[in-house]
């Protein structure tokens, strides 16, 4: 039976790659769409060509729903498993089911699966009690060559990282020992530039907020990058003029415009926000609003009853209003991938519809187009940069900071993150790139590791454990140890000296002669491997050359000296410090 919709051409090559993938491997898969790209389309096209008994998961029963007419649009009948939907059908080929009622009701689906697709994939979490997992464990038991494809406009989770390890354009994600991801491989993925450009997205226009914006900066994050609830209602009741004319603001550009979204950062903010909305035209969801309300809310704003839509932490997936042509972002994140799915909302193409304003006012500083990292960012000032390998040459993407002229000159890069072929004719899987930008030497063999590791993957000694060193050299009373908060250099002849400068205003000093090669090899060991973060490795043979680029010369977190008679010897140099011990100005 041919489909009732023809498949664009970058959705019959996510298809495609499937098929190529799951023919060679059982292993999980995740293809990566924008919003907007439909994604319930290329679904129902697996699910159509699938000869065996599948079923497709995801969080909400309005993505079942979709994804279900999307495949029965083909003149094929497929179930619906929801208790939000009032449905349990579990007899046909394909069926279309909520996570949380499969999960319910793991007894119901002991007939044999090839296959599970899971909708909103960033959503699984790699823990094995996680209502997904125990699902596809569940299916397995039926069947230990079960297929497991995910589908996402966001692969990134802040209390995760990325969701899967290997990417099929030759890199890796995550480190080396990361084996919780609850996916594999990437095997497709599609820039939400492209999208825009060849016109299958409504264009975002990025407007400025001219009124004024939220500060959020003096917040204190959690490990996950967000913001404590009570510190935002705090600061935001410190901002009731500025709120006001910000609504009004909105209020005036939405003249213009079919449907408002606007994205508050708590409830209590919401409710201050519809204070000052039209009543009659303002609606608010939030993630307690009784699911027939929700409803309700939805419907009178995609039928244009309503023009403004606030919401807290929801309807960032699983929503479609075509019609939203203005996005308000009044809430701070962290993350690139919470950022596209709010402004998301806005993209899809509409009668009449030429673009989408957008505007944020949490001072978020997102570049819509720019990839996720895969990190917390480390400061305010890093941006998405380019750093190329000295070992393979791989492009890879850190934080990091740039000059005036869009060079890099600090990245926060560990290790590459370039995918290796193995050797023709060998027969063993592509490698990581063992090149390391920071790294942490093992004082046995010498060898490279992670700056987080406990053993050398080497020779599996255990390497000193930096906490134990600055401890116990500060039990000591013939023992000085400084937060270094930069170095300073000077030359006499073939002798460098380096001043490293505490932040206390403590100096410690040592020598190196570059007329002699032991002295060199130790310079070049400590410093010319780092130098330039590690992306530019550099051999000094004069000390003269070390002077002239003593701006990308990097400056050790800690240093440690003992009392040799009448001057402090340095004896230790703590790089790329990650510990219990606040570093040279920094702020806890």
């Amino acid at each position: 039976m041919s489909p009732a919709f023809k498949l664009r051409p970058y959705q019959q090559e996510a298809v495609n790659a499937t098929l190529d993938h799951f023919r060679k491997s059982d292993e999980s898969a995740v293809i990566v769409l924008p919003t907007g790209a439909g994604k319930s389309l290329v679904i129902a096209e697996l699910a159509r060509l699938a000869r065996r008994k599948i079923l497709v998961l995801t969080h909400v029963k309005e993505l079942v729903e979709q994804n279900h007419a999307k495949y029965e649009s083909y003149g094929l009948t497929g179930g619906i498993f929801s208790a939000g939907l009032k449905r349990k059908e579990n007899l046909h080929q394909v069926t279309f089911a909520s996570v949380q009622s499969v999960a319910a009701n793991l007894e119901a689906f002991r007939d044999e699966y090839s296959l599970v697709i899971i909708d909103e994939c960033h959503r699984v979490s790699g823990e094995d009690t996680s209502q997904y997992q125990r699902i596809i464990e569940f299916l397995r038991q039926q069947n230990d060559a079960l297929k497991v494809l995910g589908l996402t406009a966001t692969p990134y989770r802040l209390a995760m990282g990325w969701i899967y390890r290997f990417h099929y354009r030759g890199f890796v994600r995550g480190s080396e020992d990361d084996d919780s991801k609850p996916f594999r491989h990437c095997i497709y993925e599609l820039p939400l530039s492209y999208m825009i450009n060849r016109g299958y997205l409504t264009p975002p226009e990025l407007v400025n907020a001219a009124v004024a914006q939220y500060d959020f900066s003096a917040l204190p994050q959690d490990r996950f990058g967000e913001y404590a609830e009570r510190d935002v209602n705090r600061l935001l009741g410190k901002y009731k003029r500025v709120t006001r004319a910000i609504i009004e603001q909105v209020m005036a550009l939405a003249a213009e415009r079919q449907g408002v979204m606007i994205f508050a950062a708590t409830v209590e903010h919401a409710r201050e926000i519809c204070g000052y909305l039209p009543e009659p035209q303002t609606a608010l969801v939030t993630g307690a609003t009784d699911g027939k309300d929700r409803d309700a809310c939805i419907q009178r704003f995609k039928q244009r009853q309503l023009k403004y839509l606030v919401n807290v932490s929801v309807l960032t997936t699983g929503f479609d209003a075509p019609h939203v042509d203005l996005i308000a972002i009044l809430r701070p994140t962290q993350s690139v991938s919470l950022y596209q799915q709010m402004v998301g909302r806005g993209l899809r193409l509409d009668r009449g519809k030429k673009d989408c304003l957008v505007i944020d006012y949490a001072g978020n500083h997102v570049n819509l187009h720019h990839p996720e990292v895969g990190e917390p960012k480390p400061n305010p000032d890093s941006q998405p940069v380019q750093v190329f390998c000295p070992g393979c040459g791989f492009a890879n993407i850190f934080w990091g900071k740039t000059d005036n002229d869009g060079r890099v000159f600090e990245h926060y890069g560990r290790r590459c993150q370039g995918l290796l072929e193995p050797p023709e004719g060998e027969a063993s899987r592509p490698a990581q790139c063992d090149y390391r930008f920071r790294f942490k030497e093992c004082p046995h063999c010498g060898g490279e590791n992670d700056i987080a590791a406990r053993n050398c993957g080497h020779c599996q000694k255990a390497i000193i454990d930096p906490d134990d060193q600055l401890r116990d050299a500060l039990r000591l009373k013939d023992a000085m140890v400084i937060r270094c908060a930069g170095l300073s250099l000077s030359v006499d002849g073939a002798r460098l000296s380096m001043t490293y400068h505490g932040e206390d205003g403590e100096e410690l000093r040592e020598w190196f002669d570059f007329s002699k090669p032991g002295q060199r090899a130790v310079f070049n060991k400590l410093f010319g491997r780092r130098f330039a973060s590690g992306q530019a490795p550099k051999t000094f043979h004069q000390a003269s050359e070390v002077l002239e680029m003593q701006a990308l010369l990097p400056a050790p977190d800690f240093v440690i000296a003992r009392k040799h008679k009448h001057y402090w010897q340095v004896q230790e140099r703590v790089f790329d410090y990650r510990g219990q011990y606040r570093k040279a100005n920094e702020v806890r």
